[in-house]
Formats: C-alpha cells, structure tokens, sequence
C-alpha cells in the first residue's frame, strides 16, 4: 500500500491494520521462539554426537593398547613356559 493510500484512510481502518499487523507479529515472534529451541535443541544433539564419536575414538585406543598389553602378556608367559620346559628337560 502506498503513502497515498494509507493517507486517505480513516482513523477506524488503519487502527484495524495495526491490530493485524500486530497479531501477525506476535504470530511470527512465536513461531520464531519455537524455531529457536528447535534449533538449541537440534545443536544440543550434534554437540552430543560428536562427544560420542570423540569418546568412541579414545575407547577404540584404550582397547587397542589393552590388547597389545594382553598379547604381550601371553608372549612372555608362552616363553617363560617353553623356558622352563626346556630346562627341566
């Protein structure tokens, strides 16, 4: 709507307008709240994620060096064994 046209309305009709227009800005400012914690929440989940992966990964090395520990473990008591086998013999 143009200057022009706003100017010749009546004091009644653009009161109506501003009501509207004001209604759909409490609208739009709900909405826009809403989309908000949705957004928080989703970022909330993607931060989450990436502490899982993160905590994964370092698991994934504990474990690995776990059974390197393991494995050298039963090397040495392999070889302890065949040791004393072969001395008692």
């Amino acid at each position: 709507m143009t200057d022009k046209e706003l100017k010749k309305l009546n004091r009644t009709k653009l009161l109506k307008m501003l009501l509207e227009v004001e209604r759909e800005n409490e609208t739009l400012r709900a909405r826009n709240a809403e989309l908000e914690e949705k957004m928080s929440r989703r970022e909330l989940q993607i931060a989450s994620a990436g502490s899982i992966a993160e905590a994964s990964l370092k698991l994934n090395g504990i474990f690995e060096a776990a059974q390197k520990a393991a494995d050298q473990y039963l090397y040495n008591v392999r070889r302890r064994a065949g040791t004393q086998q072969g001395g008692q013999s």
